[in-house]
């Protein structure tokens, strides 16, 4: 256990200490589900190491559960689109400027950000400028596109902590502390116990051993859908002349969006060949034998279940061309990121063809064993668990102490 002292920096910088045994103000946005339960995780490891902390501020039932103090509901936070964010402008303006009064009211030991970058990071320079120690959780993918914007963060944050270990060395390297804390999927997804895990999601789902299951995820925007519908139906008309009895799976991330996949597949005359589920992406990936997937966090939790993937994105000719320009990486799926080699065949734009995704799918669904592959991911798998105490907890206990983290 640390020694709980709290630094308070006073107007005149002098340094006033707090007795433990008094609370220690943690203030905590978060932004979106997946923020709610990053926070909820950290909220717990703050506690275990400082038993007298006191967290509140914007957030969700999860953090709610373990012990945080909401001021705002996360619903306040929820926006979409391009215009709705405009139009909630004024609700998310009379948002920071509370949660900044709140913050500075308080004995505030640290703000912490979790994800929502654009609302945190602008009132991380809100409250950094009271001087309250600031810390971001979840990197903006500065390592992708708009590296430019790591300046600006060096001005509001005085901790990063990352999901992924190479994002680290990019904040050291202009001078900003960072941690690397592991990703949330890689502790709750299992690193042992696939073949139970894949045999209950067979049977959850009516499958039989024998089957041959391709999963199918198109994504979870209306874009993404539109745009990638069309070729994955072409890629399992073309795999079901090669093969008639495989079967197919796709997950819909909304109703809405399993109501436009399933206009899609009805058609196209395939309703006989691919199940729509509402949800569910991980029991599909678990129960199927290989994936075809967009991008992002689905290629990392593909992984992570041990699955032979390939990867598809496209985007509209415009829009590439604009993001063609700011994106600075060769690799797109998170495990050829995270390891450097290409572990995953990846067809962008025009190369995003029926044909080509079918031959790809049908070279793994030929090569099951693929045992460089599974070790590369067990690999991955056992780096990504990371140390949410060590490196997240610890830290941010000791920038709220007054220690300079190097």
């Amino acid at each position: 256990m640390l020694n709980l002292i709290d630094l308070r920096r006073t107007k005149n910088g002098l340094a006033v200490k707090m007795i433990a045994d008094e609370p220690v103000h943690y203030v905590m946005v978060a932004g979106e589900p997946a923020g709610d339960a990053l926070g909820a995780a950290l909220i717990k490891a703050i506690k275990r190491e400082q038993p007298n902390a006191v967290c509140s501020g914007i957030g969700g039932p999860k953090m709610k559960e373990a012990g945080f103090e909401a001021w705002f509901g996360i619903e306040v936070l929820s926006v979409n689109g391009f215009f709705e964010p405009l139009l909630k402008l004024p609700t998310l303006i009379r948002l920071l400027l509370s949660v900044r009064k709140r913050a500075k009211t308080l004995p505030t030991a640290a703000f912490v950000g979790i994800d929502f970058n654009f609302f945190n990071l602008l009132l991380a320079r809100q409250i950094k400028a009271l001087g309250i120690p600031t810390v971001h959780y979840v990197s903006p993918t500065v390592w992708a596109w708009r590296s430019g914007r790591i300046r600006s963060i060096k001005a509001r944050v005085d901790l990063m902590l990352t999901l992924y270990p190479f994002e680290t060395e990019i904040y050291k390297a202009h001078g900003i502390p960072a941690r690397f804390v592991g990703h949330p999927k890689a502790r709750s997804i299992g690193l042992e116990g696939h073949a139970d895990r894949d045999r209950a999601a067979r049977s959850s789902l009516e499958l039989e051993d024998t089957d041959q299951v391709v999963a199918l995820l198109p994504g979870s925007r209306r874009s993404e859908v539109a745009s990638m519908m069309p070729a994955y139906l072409e890629t399992v008309k073309a795999l079901l002349i090669r093969h008639p009895a495989l079967r197919f799976l796709i997950p819909a991330a909304t109703p809405e969006r399993g109501r436009e996949i399933s206009r899609a597949v009805e058609a196209a005359g395939l309703g006989q060949n691919i199940r729509v589920h509402d949800g569910e992406p991980l029991k599909i990936m678990a129960a199927s034998d290989v994936v075809l997937v967009n991008s992002g966090t689905a290629t990392l939790e593909a992984m992570l279940l041990r699955k032979p993937m390939v990867m598809a994105y496209r985007l509209s000719p415009l829009t590439y061309q604009i993001v063609s320009r700011l994106v600075t990486v060769s690799r797109f799926a998170l495990p050829n990121i995270l390891s450097q080699r290409p572990l995953v065949r990846e067809f962008i734009q025009n190369e995003v063809t029926g044909l080509n995704l079918a031959n790809a799918l049908e070279q793994l669904l030929n090569d099951q064993e693929g045992k460089d592959w599974k070790d590369e991911y067990q690999r991955l798998h056992e780096l990504l668990q990371g140390d949410l105490t060590g490196q997240a907890a610890r830290p941010i206990i000791a920038l709220a102490q007054g220690q300079t983290e190097a």
